[in-house]
């Protein structure tokens, strides 16, 4: 008889189930394939960016620059959404796929300081709340990393 607690033996007991999971686990590598062709065309159009930037002299330019570490850090991203995907194909253990998480989650929000500009913002009282927010998040994410590497 099978474990109500336990999918795996659900699975190998019920046909359906054990159709669905494997539908799943498909769909999730598809995921993955398609978040590995995201990166490899940012990937390009990076190295196409920086080169238009170099001969046209605007490398120079400080917000140039920054759109690159921009345009970096959100390739990170997709590379850590990738890795939690294969973790689910994996069925990796529930403490390494929270830690990707809380990776892709750092650097979202180390990407979003980088980038921050408070003329962006209709009020300064806006720009004030975003900044807040984003240390709030980037400090409860840092807990969060200190606490896993425990």
């Amino acid at each position: 008889m099978a474990d109500a607690d336990d999918p795996e033996e659900i699975g190998s007991d019920n046909p359906v189930a054990r159709v669905t999971e494997q539908f799943v686990t498909y769909v999730e590598l598809v995921a993955a394939a398609v978040f590995a062709g995201l990166f490899a065309i940012g990937v390009g159009d990076l190295i196409l960016q920086i080169g238009e930037s170099v001969l046209s002299g605007s490398i120079t330019d400080p917000r140039v620059v920054i759109s690159f570490i921009d345009t970096g850090l959100l390739l990170l991203i997709i590379v850590e959404v990738y890795q939690t995907v294969i973790a689910y194909t994996r069925k990796s253990d529930t403490a390494e796929i929270v830690r990707l998480v809380i990776y892709t989650g750092v650097i979202a929000m180390v990407r979003k300081a980088i980038v921050f500009r408070a003329g962006e913002y209709p009020t300064t009282g806006d720009a004030l709340a975003a900044a807040v927010a984003y240390t709030v998040l980037l400090l409860g994410l840092g807990v969060l990393l200190v606490i896993d590497r425990q």
